[in-house]
């Protein structure tokens, strides 16, 4: 047989228990929420213009900048 002292512990565990699971459904439903919502079409921080690029552009056009990207590049 159990001691009262164990009972009263599986006790307040029963009792929390719920409210503890409520609220992390609460969280986890929030974080799949923010996770599988589409990204809304704000401007991000870049604004127009480009980004640093570590390899460069493989399209057949050239950019419309060259004459600047070779000044920066010859100093």
């Amino acid at each position: 047989m159990a001691s009262p002292a164990e009972e009263r512990t599986v006790l307040w565990v029963a009792v929390l228990m719920l409210p503890l699971l409520s609220v992390l459904l609460a969280v986890m439903d929030r974080v799949e929420e923010r996770l599988l919502t589409p990204v809304r079409a704000k401007r991000r921080h870049a604004g127009r213009r480009r980004h640093l690029r570590l390899v460069p552009s493989t399209s057949a056009a050239p950019p419309a900048d060259d004459s600047r990207a070779a000044e920066v590049r010859a100093a």
